[in-house]
Parts: structure tokens; C-alpha cells; sequence
């Protein structure tokens, strides 16, 4: 499980807290992985992305080695970049396999070129924005998510990971549950909201809040 790097400034847990913050993210399974994209278009066939993950399970390649297999299957989008070089969605393209393949400087680099030609593409920010978490900058994953949900307010995949930062990075639980709120009032048919409504429940249990108590607003 990845540990959230910052945390609000002056804000303390007891052992007690931290321990049962523990234990929440071991019971529902809180890692990495349940950070979502922005959107679900790769440049990999979802067959090919299946045996990929498959066989990183398997061989655990280092992170040089996905670096070579990310250049390599960037490569000809690269190409196709020198005669198209205002092409968003071909940047956003590239960022998505470095993404993919755990380079998230590349991909955040990628994803700023393709958001300065459509700075409105909110599934690209999302994207950028949790790269910017796994490369340990809460407080820009938040930015980013907050941006993107301007130009889209009841994006889900913007609401589901700015709750996760805001609540593995910031320990601001009354944030996380109302950006996870919102998320479940806008988008009723919401394919894990069995899952959100789960996590939602072990936090308010763990974290000592009352069922139904929400914060008054998102953090601004």
C-alpha cells in the first residue's frame, strides 16, 4: 500500500488514528490500484494490456525496464508527433502508456503539452493529476482533480480520486466523504458505488464520525 507522503500542516494523529487508518485501507483493499483513470482510451488493445499486467505480476519488471518498453511503444507515436506537433490527443496518447507503465514524470510531461493545447480536457487532467500523486505532490493531484471538475463537476473519476488524495494525502476525511458524496448523488448508476459505499462506511467507523455527518463544502 502506498502511504500518503503529506499531510495537512499541523495536523496530528494519535497512535490509536493511525492504526485504524491502518486497518481500513487493509480491509477494503485501499492501494495504488484503486486510483481510476481520467478516461479509458490506450493506445494498448485491452487484450494486450490484460497479458501485459499478467506478466508484470509475474516478473515484476524494474522500473527501467518499463521505461525501455514505454519508449519503445512510444515511439512511433513520437514519430507521428514531429509532423503533428499541436496534435492533444496524440501528447495525451503518449502520456496515457507512460502512465501505464508507472513513468508519471513522462506522463505529467505529456499530459501538460496536451492540456495546453485543450486545457478544458478534463479526463486528461485527471489523469495528470493523479500521476502527480503517485509522484508523491498531493497537493498539485488535488489542483489538477479540482480543475478538471470546473470544466466537468460530476466527473466521477475526478470525484473518486480527489476523495482518495484528500484522504491518504491530507487526512481530511470530511472532504474525502463529501467529494465521495457527490460523486454518488450525481451519478446514481455509479458501476462501484457497492464498493465507494463500503469505504465510505469503514472510514466514518474508523475515524470515529457519525453515519450521515458530511463536511459543509470541499476544501477550497
Amino acid at each position: 500500500m502506498a502511504d500518503p507522503k503529506k499531510r495537512a500542516a499541523g495536523e496530528q494523529w494519535t497512535s490509536l488514528q493511525a492504526y485504524a487508518l491502518a486497518v481500513v485501507c487493509l480491509m477494503i483493499g485501499v492501494a495504488g490500484g484503486w486510483f481510476v483513470r481520467g478516461s479509458q482510451s490506450s493506445t494498448t488493445p485491452p487484450s494486450e494490456m490484460a497479458n501485459t499486467t499478467a506478466l508484470s505480476e509475474a516478473a515484476q519488471p524494474t522500473l527501467e525496464q518499463m521505461k525501455r518498453m514505454a519508449d519503445k511503444q512510444a515511439e512511433p507515436l513520437r514519430y507521428q508527433l514531429k509532423t503533428d506537433p499541436n496534435n492533444a490527443e496524440l501528447l495525451a496518447n503518449i502520456g496515457n502508456i507512460y502512465y501505464d507503465t508507472h513513468q508519471f514524470q513522462a506522463a505529467i510531461d505529456y499530459y501538460q503539452r496536451s492540456l495546453q493545447i485543450k486545457p478544458d480536457n478534463a479526463s486528461v487532467r485527471t489523469d495528470m493529476g493523479t500521476a502527480y500523486w503517485y509522484s508523491d505532490n498531493a497537493d498539485a493531484a488535488i489542483t489538477e482533480f479540482k480543475r478538471a471538475l470546473a470544466d466537468e463537476p460530476n466527473k466521477p473519476n475526478a470525484l473518486f480520486n480527489l476523495g482518495m488524495v484528500l484522504w491518504q494525502g491530507k487526512v481530511d476525511v470530511g472532504g474525502a466523504l463529501l467529494a465521495w458524496q457527490k460523486l454518488l448523488d450525481t451519478n446514481p448508476n455509479y458501476e462501484n458505488k457497492g464498493k465507494l459505499l463500503d469505504l465510505m462506511a469503514q472510514v466514518r467507523k474508523h475515524s470515529g464520525i457519525k453515519p450521515g455527518t458530511q463536511a459543509k463544502a470541499l476544501p477550497q
